[in-house]
């Protein structure tokens, strides 16, 4: 077999650790020699210093493979002595080049091994040493292939390489026993909360404190973050429902083992909440170009992933490469990748995120539900919540501010665990402490509500408990910190989404009045919590009143203008218009049509949408003059006429339904001035009404938009 077709069928066996390596080009035989020698020495002098940390499992296997790279680092290293004269055959050039990217290959895998959690590495033992024995069998196929016969080397250093090559040779694969062992134990835990058992303490502290060394909280809240980040990583080594296990296992050792008094108010964790913009999201999840989680993720000619807006405009602006690869695009048809979209989908789902998903995506249909819980996991998670329901019930004070930001954080994890706490009696324990003066427990506490309202039958426990309503919006009104407030905003978003609610929302005395307030002066996080809960209530015909006596309605004219909740802002005054009151405060704000015109040109498809039917709403309701004014408008002619091509189904029939009122208008404004007097038409009813007043004089009257309306 030739070196080539050795070296090609070990890359096709691909590691998840491996990554991505190409050896430098254009390099003489010196050069490649000695820049392998240079990466070489960086990994060995990195893990032999006395002061290396090295991983607390896969130590043998880590020790081992950093000799063999030091046996072949003497090896080149002499071979480097030739200097300038130095000539190697072709095969040695090859091997020279397979070292490069093997010795690439080791410092990821020890680096992984550094990096990675104490039970992540556990897990995935097996798995992991198999890559360790892989790298011992390419350096053994190297040295298969390195012309040794063909160098003049000195005895000692011969001597050593023949040595590493048997050694690699026969080299098996090694599970360290101890660890293995371990492995199971964890395993047998899982097994007695899948019999619906609790382990044994002792046993329980055994694993952990000696075996894991995880020995306080804080050890434990840094593996269940990291567990947690691995479930959507697409790794088929551990199956998330395995994760989901383990991770519920650590969580109950944690309150079972360890103290729970400790100053958990300055942990600063990435809490979930309905999108919440601290939250870790995974980065494969985010395009590459914005940063942001992809809403319709698409393939481009170079094979790489970004979000179709970005994208988008990075073509549009004249590039004809690859953003990340650097690469010349071959064409620029975009290909959607459905795969990676479910996937995200799914992420968004099981964290209770909002997912606006690319028109026509039926997200329905293509998400049948969220990674299943295991037995297992449910039942410790379940014995969990009793402890915190506990300590929340017959606590300290101390106590009821950790357990209500346990419950925060266990909330988050799926609706298992949402629908068991609240079944445990949870709300009403956290209701009370929503008054409490202490700023970090009412903050953890109404945040606790918010993720269990995610639940569908928990919004009703919610709004039937006496008083909670009244509690949330306290919060949202005098919250004793800025996260309280805009929480609570989001717990009134999550709770409106039942249309039965809605008005409940909006009677609350000081609701709306507070949601335009935050909607007008808070926190970009802020007013996105409270335009979105102000959307939701205007889609209560019976809310509309209270939305113009509050000034929700005015702070939602502002926000037209505002960055990041403009889309919103003008869904909910399109819904709003269609009552006479609110048309009459919006129609008299001229930047209200300018700032939606904008909106038409510079938004997404969404929001595009939403800024074409407010103002086809407005032209509906408002009467001639406004409809003229909204058709006078400049480039709108433009704007709509691409609307009508490529906007969303919804978009392209109100702009239709828009050009036709401005038709209208035009003909009703004609017909007055040639009939010499004052006619209003009236949209409503597609006719026109005669004024007392009279008109003369000469008017011109131009409001056409030049457009042919298409069938739609």
């Amino acid at each position: 077999m030739s070196s080539a077709l050795v070296f090609s069928s070990l890359r096709r066996r691909k590691s998840p650790l491996s990554g991505a390596f190409f050896t430098p080009a254009d390099l003489t035989d010196l050069a490649l020699l000695q820049t392998v020698v240079i990466i070489a020495g960086e990994l060995v002098s990195r893990y032999t210093n006395p002061n290396a940390s090295l991983p607390l499992f896969q130590r043998r296997n880590s020790r081992s493979l950093i000799w063999k790279v030091k046996i072949l680092l003497d090896f080149l290293r002499f071979l480097s002595d030739g200097g300038s004269l130095l000539r190697l055959p072709p095969s040695a050039t090859t091997c020279l080049k397979e070292l490069y990217i093997l010795i690439h290959r080791a410092r990821s895998l020890h680096d992984f091994c550094l990096q990675s959690s104490r039970l992540w590495l556990l897990l995935r033992n097996p798995q992991i040493s198999g890559h360790f024995h892989d790298l011992n069998i390419e350096i053994a196929t190297i040295l298969d292939v390195f012309p040794l016969g063909e160098l003049d080397l000195d005895a000692d250093v011969r001597e050593q390489v023949e040595l590493l090559h048997r050694h690699c040779r026969g080299s098996k694969l090694f599970l360290e026993p101890r660890e293995e062992a371990l492995r199971l134990r964890i395993f047998s835990f899982l097994e007695e909360f899948d019999k619906g058992r609790v382990p044994d303490s002792a046993d329980l502290r055994e694993a952990f404190v000696h075996g894991l060394r995880i020995r306080d909280a804080k050890t434990c809240r840094a593996e269940i973050e990291f567990l947690e980040e691995q479930i959507h990583s697409q790794d088929e080594d551990v199956a998330p429902s395995l994760l989901g296990g383990v991770i519920a296992l650590v969580r109950y050792s944690r309150f079972r083992l360890f103290e729970s008094l400790e100053e958990e108010k300055k942990i600063n964790p990435s809490f979930l909440r309905v999108g919440d913009s601290s939250i870790t999201i995974p980065k494969d999840f985010c395009c590459p170009i914005s940063l942001d989680l992809m809403r319709d993720p698409v393939i481009t000619s170079s094979g790489q992933t970004y979000d179709r807006a970005s994208i988008t405009q990075w073509i549009d602006e004249g590039h004809c490469t690859c953003p990340n690869s650097g690469q010349m695009l071959a064409h620029t048809h975009l290909m959607p990748n459905r795969a990676f979209r479910n996937l995200i989908a799914q992420w968004c789902v099981a964290h209770g995120i909002p997912y606006d998903p690319p028109d026509g995506y039926d997200a329905s249909a293509e998400i049948a539900s969220t990674v299943s819980s295991s037995f297992a996991a449910s039942f410790a998670n379940r014995k969990t919540a009793e402890i915190l329901l506990g300590n929340l019930t017959i606590g300290s004070e101390s106590e009821k501010t950790v357990a209500a930001l346990e419950i925060r954080l266990l909330a988050k994890t799926g609706k298992e665990n949402r629908a068991c706490i609240a079944e445990l009696g949870a709300i009403p324990l956290l209701e009370k402490l929503l008054n409490s003066p202490n700023p970090s427990t009412q903050e953890n506490s109404v945040t606790a509500i918010l993720n269990l309202s995610i639940l569908e039958n928990n919004k009703m426990r919610i709004m039937e408990l006496n008083d909670c309503l009244t509690s949330i919006v306290s919060v949202l009104v005098n919250g004793l910190t800025t996260e309280a407030r805009e929480n609570a905003a989001a717990t009134l978003f999550s709770l409106s989404a039942v249309h039965a609610y809605k008005k409940r929302i909006a009677d609350e005395c000081g609701a709306i009045e507070a949601l335009a307030l935050l909607l007008k002066e808070g926190t970009p996080r802020g007013k996105k919590d409270a335009v979105t809960a102000l959307f939701n209530l205007s889609t209560h015909p019976d809310c509309s009143s209270r939305m113009v006596e509050s000034g929700a309605v005015s702070a939602l004219v502002e926000a037209l203008m505002t960055e990041g909740v403009s889309e919103e802002a003008a869904g909910a005054i399109a819904l709003l218009v269609r009552q006479q009151t609110v048309v009459d405060i919006v129609g008299k704000d001229d930047a209200t049509v300018s700032s939606l015109v904008n909106l038409i040109r510079r938004g997404s498809a969404k929001g595009k949408e939403n800024a074409v039917a407010a103002l086809h709403e407005l032209c509906r309701n408002g009467g001639i003059a406004l409809t003229q004014k909204v058709a006078r408008t400049p480039a709108l002619g433009g704007l709509i006429q691409t609307i009508l091509f490529t906007g969303t189904r919804r978009a392209r029939r109100k702009a239709a339904s828009l050009v036709k009122l401005c038709q209208r208008s035009e003909i009703a404004a004609a017909t007055a001035v040639q009939f010499g007097g004052g006619w209003e038409y009236t949209a409503r009813n597609s006719s026109m009404r005669r004024n007392s007043s009279f008109v003369t004089g000469d008017v011109s009257v131009s409001v056409s938009l030049g457009i042919s309306v298409p069938v739609l």
